[in-house]
């Protein structure tokens, strides 16, 4: 009679509550970004409680352990909010693989930690851009659920310009996909030559490439598109490429508008 075989042991990842993975708990202290930490473990430069970590898996509680980064101790980095303007040809990405320019060329001051943007702008669109090392403030801000606004002027050319506010005032909805894609606000700013124009269009959501996918279903070419505001934050003066940091009652109020106060 052959012997029963050995049960294999629980495994010791199951997640806990109170514990996150060490490059998450890398990236809510402000240290790095999730995938840099993931490199930093991979490279036996991370020590919890005294003892070097190779599994990026491994899960910790931040608040709790001791978490060594090349000997030494991290601690919650002091929260940064900042607002770039982002310049067009640059990627929302700290690594990019086909070694394209990023929007941390701009971010050349040795003294800022690392900070992580709060969502998007796409390699062609430029404007608005926050950054921080705050991660609870970044998903309040990215929840769907907040509803804050972004603004954008948009210039657009095509043909029978002087229909895009009636065609698009209740959304419009995708044909490949069929995802309606709503738009809060539209109005024209002004009309140009050879077939274009500048709207200012508010949303209230963040689907991917949200306002080239509504015109491209209106039939008309986006040229130019620029976040103009983020809730009652707006870009003003800010200089192409440069950024500054936000005042408390910015912040607060980016909070409050995330929400719905």
């Amino acid at each position: 009679m052959s012997k029963p075989r050995p049960r294999a042991p629980r495994s010791d990842k199951r997640k806990q509550t109170g514990t996150v993975s060490i490059p998450r708990a890398l990236s809510k202290l402000g240290i790095c970004s999730r995938s840099e930490g993931e490199r930093l473990v991979e490279a036996g430069r991370v020590r919890v409680n005294g003892i070097a970590v190779h599994d990026k898996s491994r899960r910790v509680r931040p608040e709790r352990d001791r978490i060594e980064v090349d000997g030494a101790q991290v601690a919650r980095a002091e929260r940064v909010y900042l607002a770039l303007n982002k310049p067009q040809g640059l990627v929302t990405t700290r690594d990019d693989p086909q070694g394209r320019a990023t929007i941390y060329d701009c971010l050349t001051d040795a003294s800022l930690p690392f900070l992580g943007p709060v969502g998007r702008l796409d390699k062609a669109s430029e404007g608005l851009l926050l950054l921080t090392n705050d991660s609870q403030w970044s998903a309040a801000l990215l929840d769907p659920e907040s509803h804050v606004d972004k603004t954008y002027h948009v210039q657009v050319r095509g043909a029978a310009l002087d229909t895009i506010i009636a065609r698009a005032a209740n959304g419009v909805v995708e044909p490949e996909t069929g995802e309606h894609l709503s738009i809060k606000r539209l109005s024209l700013l002004r009309t140009g030559s050879r077939s274009t124009a500048w709207f200012e269009v508010v949303i209230d959501e963040g689907k991917n490439r949200h306002l080239r996918r509504v015109f491209t279903v209106l039939g008309v070419e986006v040229r130019r598109l620029v976040r103009i505001a983020i809730g009652s934050l707006v870009l003003g003066e800010l200089a192409k490429g440069a950024w500054r940091l936000l005042t408390r009652e910015e912040v607060l109020a980016l909070s409050r508008g995330a929400r719905g106060g």
